[in-house]
């Protein structure tokens, strides 16, 4: 049976066998991950169509047309179905730690631990719950070393969706008039909302909504009053859309990419919250599907988990706006006519000014201001509203 590289999607014509999760002439059992193939766009995964051995037809690296066959499964007498659950879903051997198995690694981690023996008890003090990627374990195997020790270097060819994303960037650089106007934001209401109202958001749904879904369902609201900052150019034609769709940036082995949040003018923070996270865990595992990654009308990133202060967040076309988060830090601000210590952040909106006027842009951040500096009332409906969301 021959392994064909499905359609990752309309616009894909060309893949790159990113590794191969199986072995030459191994036996695999149906939908076991044989392969992670990377587009310019995201990375999927390649499946076991029958229970079989399997004969590798492309190298690990090569780029194939979509259609083309990279592999076929043997189906015969040599496999009963009596042994075939006996056969391994995923390689094992040298990927277990021997005492915190509560640790995830990847398909392709696993692969370079077992090709290479290394030493899983370097793992030992990661933190529970926390994936080990391929680049946790590429550091002990170097590749291209020079002969004089202390001085090697290594060499890796682009992945397709980091050439991608470095062109669009330099393409919104070189195609839009991007400015960028700045706030700060009180968190201490937003903090206050966390510290009465966390332990119930826990006990009915198991986590907290976090600040990346509270802003996305303020910018939701704060984007039906700015219809330029939600709209985008389209040749001569400004395209207003009546909906809000948000993409919200998140990263990925590859790379930075853009999950959407569909509708989130409609959604509520906790549901929000919920396909944030799902997009994290999946982008982690290199599992976010094209589908996942349409284009939506507004962008939100959120450098603040990488510790940054104040940046200038890029555009992501074709939209013409984008919403800088950044790290929460004590701050001396004036309340009142009185300098408090406050937990403070600053926000950064960038906007394309071919569209979006110096009014629009400033007074949208205002707008997200006010929303996060009462979330209660803002965000909620009220205590009785979400009293009645926690009940």
């Amino acid at each position: 049976m021959e392994i064909k590289i499905p359609s990752p999607g309309e616009s894909i014509t060309q893949v790159v066998i990113a590794a191969w999760l199986v072995k030459n002439n191994e036996l695999v059992v149906k939908d076991a991950e044989i392969a992670e193939v990377e587009s310019d766009k995201a990375t999927m995964a390649l499946y076991a169509p029958v229970t079989g051995r399997i004969t590798l037809l492309v190298d690990e690296g090569s780029t194939v047309n979509v259609g083309d066959v990279v592999a076929t499964m043997e189906v015969g007498s040599e496999i009963p179905e009596t042994i075939t659950a006996d056969i391994p879903v995923k390689p094992q051997p040298a990927t277990v730690l021997p005492e915190q198995k509560h640790i995830h690694i990847s398909p392709l981690a696993k692969k370079i631990i077992a090709e290479n023996k290394i030493d899983t008890g370097k793992f030992q003090n990661i933190p529970s719950g926390q994936r080990i990627t391929k680049k946790d374990v590429l550091s002990p195997v170097k590749e291209n070393k020079l002969e004089e020790p202390g001085r090697e270097t290594e060499r890796k060819k682009m992945s397709p969706l980091r050439l991608k994303i470095a062109e669009r960037l330099v393409s919104v650089k070189n195609e839009t008039a991007m400015l960028t106007t700045f706030n700060e934001v009180n968190m201490k209401k937003i903090a206050e909302f966390k510290t009465l109202y966390g332990q119930r958001f826990i006990e009915k749904f198991g986590a907290v909504p976090g600040y990346t879904a509270i802003f996305a369902k303020a910018a939701a609201l704060a984007l039906q009053g700015f219809q330029a900052v939600n709209a985008r150019i389209d040749g001569e034609e400004i395209v207003y859309h009546k909906y809000v769709d948000i993409n919200i940036a998140v990263s990925s082995p590859k790379g930075l990419i853009t999950p959407l949040v569909r509708n989130a003018d409609k959604l509520n923070v906790r549901d929000i919250d919920v396909q944030i996270k799902d997009f994290a865990a999946r982008a982690a595992a290199n599992r976010i599907t094209l589908d996942d990654l349409a284009a939506g009308t507004f962008t939100i990133t959120n450098g603040g988990i990488f510790g940054s202060m104040m940046s200038t967040p890029i555009i992501n076309p074709p939209q013409t706006a984008i919403l800088g988060m950044h790290k929460v830090t004590d701050r001396a601000m004036v309340v009142n006519g009185v300098i408090e210590i406050l937990p403070m952040m600053y926000i950064a909106l960038s906007y394309d000014h071919r569209l979006i006027d110096g009014k629009e842009s400033v007074g949208f951040v205002v707008k997200m201001k006010e929303i996060l500096e009462d979330p209660i009332e803002k965000l909620f409906g009220g205590e009785s509203n979400l009293t009645e969301l926690l009940r």
